[in-house]
């Protein structure tokens, strides 16, 4: 794990408390230009919009897509406290970002090696270079402790 990695990966971590405001799974991410300039932030919003693709990561695509004036987000890093979903992987490569780092890898719907392995697929037009388990205790941790709640209210 470098410095650099791990230092992203605590802001995308503070991110993701804040979904926890509007009882939303927590989950944050952060997008890096390759100078280590932030593009933007963006935490699970699903339930205060109620959008079911307002998932950190798409959110954070969304608004340097829109800062920047294009979709093309060559050159750039997303940061994200969990492994991606179907949903997230795939706007990963549309967007043609070049680097993943995740934190805690998700058995039941990720898409970057556990379920499905979409940003390395080299049958599709990109590819991106990814690595999981960047403080992936950390990144499981509110997972856990949110859905363990959920449970004990009697809710899925």
């Amino acid at each position: 794990m470098t410095e650099t990695d791990e230092h992203w990966m605590r802001i995308a971590l503070e991110e993701a408390q804040r979904a926890r405001q509007h009882a939303d799974v927590p989950i944050g991410a952060v997008l890096v230009d390759e100078a280590g300039a932030e593009l933007g932030r963006a935490h699970n919003r699903r339930e205060i919009d109620r959008d079911p693709c307002a998932h950190a990561e798409v959110l954070v695509l969304r608004a340097a897509a829109r800062d920047r004036g294009v979709w093309r987000l060559e050159g750039t890093t997303l940061y994200v406290t969990l492994e991606p979903c179907i949903m997230c992987a795939g706007a990963l490569v549309n967007a043609r970002v070049q680097r993943l780092v995740f934190a805690a890898s998700d058995p039941k719907a990720g898409a970057v090696g556990s379920l499905y392995d979409i940003p390395t697929d080299t049958r599709l037009n990109h590819r991106l270079e990814v690595r999981g388990g960047v403080l992936s205790e950390e990144g499981a941790a509110p997972l856990k402790a949110f859905f363990a709640s959920l449970r004990a209210a009697g809710q899925k």
